[in-house]
Parts: C-alpha cells; sequence; structure tokens
C-alpha cells in the first residue's frame, strides 16, 4: 500500500472519529447550555467552541495536504522532483536521511537564489522530509503553495 494511499485512509478514519466525537460532545454541550449553573454553560460553550477549533485544524491540515500533493504531482509530470532522492532505491530510513542532508546545501541555495520559484521551495521541502525535519518540510511547502497561488 503506497504512502499516499496510507495517508488517505488515516485522514478519512481521524475525520470520521472528529465527528463522531462532535455528535457526542454537541449533545453533552446543549445539556449544559439548558442548565441553570454558570460553571455549566462555560463548560458547554467550551464543548462547542473547542470542537470548532478541531474542525478548523482539521480543515487546515486537510487543504494542506491537498495542494501539497498537487504540487508534488505537477513538480513529478515535469521531471522537477530532487533527482539524488528520486535515485535512491531506499528501504532504510537512515539511509535516505544521508542522502537527503548530502544533497540539502544545494537545495537550500537554489531556493535562496528563486525566492519567488514555488518548485524551488518545493523540492527544499521534499528534501527537509527526507532528511526527517518536518517543521521545516511543512514551512518550506507552505511558501511553495503560497508562492504557486500567488
Amino acid at each position: 500500500m503506497s504512502a499516499r494511499v496510507r495517508a488517505i485512509i488515516g485522514v478519512t478514519l481521524m475525520s470520521l472519529l472528529l465527528v463522531l466525537y462532535f455528535v457526542f460532545a454537541g449533545m453533552r454541550a446543549f445539556a449544559l447550555l439548558r442548565s441553570s449553573e454558570p460553571i455549566a454553560i462555560v463548560m458547554g460553550v467550551a464543548l462547542i467552541v473547542l470542537p470548532l477549533l478541531g474542525v478548523w485544524a482539521l480543515i487546515r491540515e486537510i487543504m494542506f495536504g491537498l495542494r501539497s500533493t498537487q504540487l508534488v504531482d505537477e513538480l513529478g509530470e515535469r521531471g522537477l522532483h530532487p533527482e539524488e532522492l528520486v535515485a535512491l532505491d531506499v528501504t532504510d530510513r537512515s539511509e535516505l536521511r544521508e542522502a537527503a542532508d548530502a544533497i540539502f546545501p544545494q537545495y537550500k541555495a537554489a531556493a535562496e537564489a528563486e525566492p519567488q520559484s514555488w518548485e524551488a521551495f518545493l523540492r527544499l521541502g521534499l528534501v527537509y522530509d527526507a532528511a526527517n525535519d518536518r517543521k521545516r518540510a511543512r514551512s518550506a511547502i507552505r511558501q511553495a503553495i503560497s508562492l504557486k497561488h500567488n
């Protein structure tokens, strides 16, 4: 099973569980809101507000996943994936990380040289991801998405 299929299954499962949570939290929230106790009313409001924040975060992550997948697919169609990573037949994650660490300076310099190139930032994000630096990978990919859509 590919990583993309596993991710889609994971997102679908988490979304369904979140909806189930909303149903139960909503029922409890309305029961608390009908109470005359101030603390119960505050808890009822919290049970409505906090899940709404969760929905916002889930939608944001799903949109990030969709947009980044579209850009990665477009980059692949144009043959612009980081060649050093594509050429590897890696089953060991540490070997992939070592390769990514070795080529990282080249892709960072390319992104700095072309600050308006979504392709350069996406390639940098892919190299960060291969190096297991998720925070910087997401940041570079968000920059690529922003550049592509602006």
